[in-house]
């Protein structure tokens, strides 16, 4: 049994490693590659996937390869932000929430409870147009729309420690609400707040993108994956399927990475997963 939970442990990290590395080579590649996906070359207008363009050329002769990895790079920056701001709320309010008496916890729950009975595409929209869109619009309105599930899970998980011994023993002693809060609820909450960021990090890669193909997000001159999906759809017909499957499949492939990487680390920091 030990060694099967060793074997089990040795495949979670390995994995972690695995998907660690793949963005590492993202980032590196972008960073090798540069404004090169930016250059013009007309001699080289539409060409279909090759070995000296893995990706294809698109209808201006640039790089798809190299445009790809740069928005691939451009969408993780926003979605880690998004992420980490929208987590950052989560985390105070499900500790509000769960320490700072009832009335604290119905404004919490009652804003939980809107933010998710309001249609999440409609709320992107609205915060992004009313900030301005750009990268700034899109991580502010995912950040503002995505914190309410994870709130929940923090609230839940502080309102068990509520009836510990030691918490208990804390209010005896006469310690105030954010001394319990800060030095015995925060600690035990850190690694549901880390798993939820590398949870929420998928949802917010592909709201980002989706705010930029509709055209409230990044502006057209960015070349983020939504916008790289934006432009190949006037060129589908045409024929330049390249245009539109290769950013596509990369995003996806980039969601789905985080997806296993959060499970993974969630295997190793959860007792109860650890067990199962």
């Amino acid at each position: 049994m030990a060694a099967l939970a060793t074997d089990r442990r040795t495949r979670t990290i390995m994995t972690i490693a695995a998907c660690t590395a793949l963005f590492a080579a993202v980032f590196a590649g972008a960073w090798l590659y540069g404004d090169s996906g930016e250059v013009t070359r007309l001699t080289l207008r539409k060409l279909p996937p090759d070995f000296s363009h893995p990706f294809g050329t698109d209808w201006l002769g640039r790089d798809m390869f190299a445009r790809t990895l740069k928005g691939l790079r451009i969408s993780l920056f926003v979605g880690l932000s998004a992420a980490a701001c929208s987590a950052v709320v989560a985390l105070v309010l499900g500790l509000a929430a769960a320490t700072m008496g009832k009335t604290v916890d119905a404004v919490v729950t009652w804003l939980v409870d809107v933010a998710m009975a309001t249609p999440h595409l409609v709320l992107l929209i609205l915060i992004s147009f009313a900030c301005g869109g750009g990268a700034k619009g899109v991580i502010i309105a995912v950040a503002a729309s995505h914190w309410p599930s994870l709130t929940r899970v923090i609230r839940a998980e502080v309102m068990q420690l509520q009836s510990s011994e030691y918490v208990m023993l804390s209010h005896q002693l006469g310690k105030s609400r954010i001394f319990i809060a800060r030095r015995h609820m925060l600690p035990h909450v850190i690694p549901q707040f880390i798993i939820g960021l590398l949870l929420l990090f998928p949802h917010a890669i592909l709201h980002a993108a989706a705010l930029t193909f509709l055209g409230f997000g990044m502006s057209p001159h960015t070349p983020a994956i939504g916008v790289l999906l934006a432009e190949s759809m006037r060129y589908l017909s045409m024929g330049l399927w390249w245009l539109a499957v290769a950013p596509g499949l990369t995003l996806v492939i980039t969601v789905k990475t985080f997806d296993i990487l959060g499970s993974n680390i969630r295997a190793l920091l959860d007792p109860r997963t650890c067990r199962e």
